[in-house]
């Protein structure tokens, strides 16, 4: 028997688990160690998937409970020592109208909110902001088209030039920038191969692929950083090419248009290096 300081442990360890798997603010925006499920959602996109995510967690749980419990009926009330004359009855057009209506309905009680999400988040219809994202060997380049057309490029951040507080692997140079609470229009492209534009936090992964321009959107809801990768096997460099996307409030945005606007018409229409900061900016 497990005795009472083994008992403690579990505890402890399942309570800490637990606080961790439900930490949400501090967890948002980028994964965690011993992290479980889904990052917590920063847009609407999101929250509908987390929301769908959990209807099925739950509906597969109660398929896979009702199967076990047929198996495990079948196994003792039709073992051999107790059913040693088996039954030779082929079939039984109840349960075979049941087994075959009851898969086709649940699959439509899938469908419905599936489809309605693909739909809802195929792209914004009132767009405030366009960020048009190109996919290089092996960083990403970003334009604002509605902004003047500034454009500039992102590469990761390497361990030798990585501050503390930045995050290994999924730092960047140079941060896409956007306002809170604007719908923003993201057309995706590839200058190459194929890659992927992944944002976890976001719901949003969409391919680039070259000669064509793919469409999704995004709305943050709360100010922060949030990164994401090329989940795409692009290439040798394929898993050091991060995403961070820093949403600001509207007017520390305008701010670090102007300025960028600023500086890109002094640059002679040349990719800008905005590794200054924009929250250093909106100081």
């Amino acid at each position: 028997m497990m005795n009472k300081r083994s008992l403690i442990g579990v505890v402890v360890l399942g309570l800490t688990i637990a606080a961790a798997v439900f930490a949400g603010t501090s967890w948002a925006d980028q994964p965690h160690p011993w992290q479980m499920g889904m990052q917590e959602p920063a847009t609407p996109v999101h929250a509908q998937l987390y929301s769908l995510h959990n209807f099925l967690l739950v509906l597969i749980t109660l398929i896979t409970l009702f199967v076990l419990g047929l198996l495990l009926y079948t196994m003792v009330r039709f073992r051999a020592s107790r059913n040693p004359n088996p039954s030779r009855v082929a079939h039984n057009t109840t349960i075979e109208v049941i087994w075959t209506a009851v898969p086709i309905l649940i699959l439509v009680v899938i469908a419905i909110p599936s489809l309605r999400l693909l739909y809802y988040q195929d792209r914004t219809h009132d767009a405030d902001l366009t960020l048009k994202v190109t996919a290089y060997q092996w960083y990403w380049g970003y334009e604002y088209p509605d902004n003047g057309g500034f454009r500039f490029e992102s590469r990761i951040v390497r361990d030798e030039e990585r501050r503390p507080d930045q995050p290994r692997l999924l730092a960047v140079d140079n941060r896409a920038v956007v306002p809170v609470g604007a719908n923003i229009r993201v057309l995706v492209t590839s200058n190459d191969v194929m890659h992927s534009f992944f944002v976890p936090s976001s719901g949003v992964q969409v391919y680039g692929i070259a000669g064509r321009t793919n469409e999704t959107w995004l709305r943050f809801d709360r100010p922060g950083v949030y990164y994401g990768q090329c989940n795409q096997i692009c290439g040798v460099d394929h898993g050091f090419m991060p995403i961070a996307i820093e949403a600001l409030p509207r007017e520390q945005f305008d701010r670090w248009v102007a300025d960028a606007r600023q500086r890109y018409a002094a640059s002679g229409d040349a990719p800008l290096q905005v590794a200054t900061a924009p929250a250093e900016v909106a100081r």
